[in-house]
């Protein structure tokens, strides 16, 4: 490490959200909350991070009330009283060590299989119907389904604000229902929400005008988003520019105040001829605080670890992430498996002992240290 590490410890502040530094912890399923409701142990695994120095935390992805909505056991709700007393107790435990958290509202859509809980009969829900052998895998969402849905977002929204949260992310990247809108592939439909890429954003837009509606002018709305999807890594939803401009304004135009900007590798350019990545194109396109992800940290990027494996993600120096921080890239860094190994990351980077950051492998997937 030979740049300066200042950049990432200033303050940042939109609005009413005041972070002490740059460093965001990235939403990460840990599959930790039996019958959706977050332990004693998952307020520990979030106040642990908020106490030793990240500026936001973002929780790993939370379910909107939808009977659709989940696709993985042990994920947690975002819905019914008990879910949310859980995540009063993580708001309420990361407020008292200075720390600053938001939810990341989640709809995994056609993602879904049957036998998910918490009803195993109900299939996926997205853009359009899939049928195998006679069987409905994923029901084709009519209007009313889209309101549903739409309303659900909302309503998780401002739950999130009654209960203290700072700010809430709607996930509409690698591809869940948000996103399964946005592309060509998964989005056939002829209606107002198919076509054209505003008709495909179309269903985004709406949840971002509901939940601004929910939570009043000034709690911030942050949004991720991929040019990626898990399916396809090599997949550009906008592949140039321009598009990515026609992607972006109607979203900024509804309300987003934050851009989430998911990349494998954070150090890519997003287009030829420039060195900017998501974020910075993002930033540039819309006058909006971007959020940068992806391998922040490691030598290793996550997807290697998407499967089973005995590879290690060793630490690597973030003197280019610094770099591109402290000329104004992006606002915000958002850090992932680093901080599920090592809690103590970001107080670490701080105090300059980089050779005591842990290493990354799979088996730190198994607990919530």
């Amino acid at each position: 490490m030979s740049a300066d590490t200042r950049p990432l410890f200033e303050s940042f502040e939109l609005g009413p959200l005041s972070l002490n530094n740059r460093i965001v912890m990235a939403p990460m399923t840990r599959n930790f909350s039996p019958r959706g409701v977050p332990t004693e142990q998952v307020v520990d695994y979030y106040r642990r991070r908020a106490e030793s120095g990240v500026g936001l935390v973002i929780t790993e992805g939370t379910t909107v009330d939808h009977q659709a909505a989940n696709g993985y056991p042990n994920v947690p709700a975002f819905h019914g009283e008990e879910a949310l007393a859980g995540w009063k107790k993580v708001v309420d435990a990361v407020h008292a060590v200075g720390g600053k958290i938001a939810p990341q509202l989640w709809h995994v859509g056609n993602v879904r299989r049957l036998g998910t809980e918490p009803n195993g009969d109900v299939p996926g829900y997205g853009p359009m119907d899939k049928i195998k052998d006679g069987k409905k895998l994923v029901h084709g969402m009519t209007k009313q389904d889209i309101d549903d849905v739409v309303q659900a977002f909302a309503k998780a929204a401002k739950d999130a604000k009654a209960i203290g949260m700072d700010a809430i992310e709607l996930h509409g990247a690698h591809g869940y229902l948000i996103d399964q809108f946005f592309w060509e592939a998964s989005n056939q439909r002829d209606d107002e929400y198919g076509g054209s890429m505003e008709n495909r954003g179309r269903f985004a837009v709406e949840i971002v005008r509901a939940v601004r509606e929910a939570v009043g002018p000034d709690y911030p709305i942050i949004f991720r988003f991929s040019q990626w999807k898990q399916q396809d890594y090599t997949a550009r939803l906008a592949p140039t520019p321009e598009l990515l401009e026609q992607f972006l304004k109607p979203l900024s135009e509804a309300g987003v105040d934050i851009f989430h900007c998911s990349q494998r590798r954070f150090w890519e350019p997003e287009f030829e001829g420039s060195d900017l990545n998501l974020a910075g194109w993002t930033r540039k396109i819309t006058g909006k605080p971007t959020i940068t992800v992806g391998s922040v940290g490691l030598d290793g990027e996550f997807l290697e670890f998407m499967v089973k494996t005995d590879k290690v993600a060793e630490t690597q120096n973030i003197d280019g992430l610094l770099e591109r921080l402290g000329k104004g890239e992006f606002d915000l860094v958002a850090v992932g498996r680093a901080l599920i190994v090592d809690p103590q990351w970001a107080e670490k980077v701080r105090e300059g002992r980089f050779a005591d950051i842990l290493p990354f492998s799979r088996e730190a997937l198994k607990t919530l240290a």
